[in-house]
């Protein structure tokens, strides 16, 4: 009788436990067909229609996410093309970016380098916990090294803080 009790507090624990967890049970994909000796893959299910969209859509064509002086701190207003990148990611595991972090002329070398590969991780990360695996996202950091606008005023630093998202691999 206490081996039946201690069997079903546990199954009802259990059971407990899964039910709170929140989470869906995740199907694995359809196998591939087989069309007459033809193996061909299954279709990915998702927002995009294939490495196109990264193109077309233009939530998928935002690239650089800028930020402010001396700071990793991501902008709420680039919440949604973070969340935009990631679902393409989840959609395409094969797919990889390199984030290519950077920094304006101001600062020593040293330190614009460090900032670039700090704001390049500050985006890894967000990509990540929206989704992406972290097998698809490279950072790297040129510092001050890749301006894209060479004049001496805060206009122009602001556009040379940033992190460039490259898609190295689309799908």
């Amino acid at each position: 009788m206490k081996n039946l009790r201690v069997l079903l507090t546990t199954v009802a624990a259990t059971a407990a436990l899964a039910a709170c967890s929140g989470k869906k049970a995740v199907k694995p994909p359809p196998p591939p067909v087989d069309n007459g000796g033809v193996t061909t893959a299954p279709a990915q299910s998702g927002p995009y229609s294939g490495p196109e969209a990264l193109d077309k859509d233009s939530c998928l064509r935002q690239r650089v996410i800028y930020f402010d002086l001396d700071k990793t701190e991501i902008h709420s207003e680039f919440q949604a093309q973070i969340a935009c990148h990631a679902a393409y990611l989840r959609q395409f595991p094969g797919a990889k970016v390199t984030l290519e972090g950077n920094a304006d002329e101001r600062g020593t070398r040293d330190y614009n380098q460090g900032l670039g590969e700090r704001r390049g991780n500050s985006v890894s990360s967000a990509v990540a916990a929206a989704g992406a695996s972290t097998s698809q996202l490279n950072v790297v950091s040129y510092g001050e090294e890749k301006p894209v606008c060479r004049e001496h005023n805060e206009e122009c630093w602001q556009k040379n803080r940033r992190v460039e998202i490259v898609y190295t691999s689309k799908q």
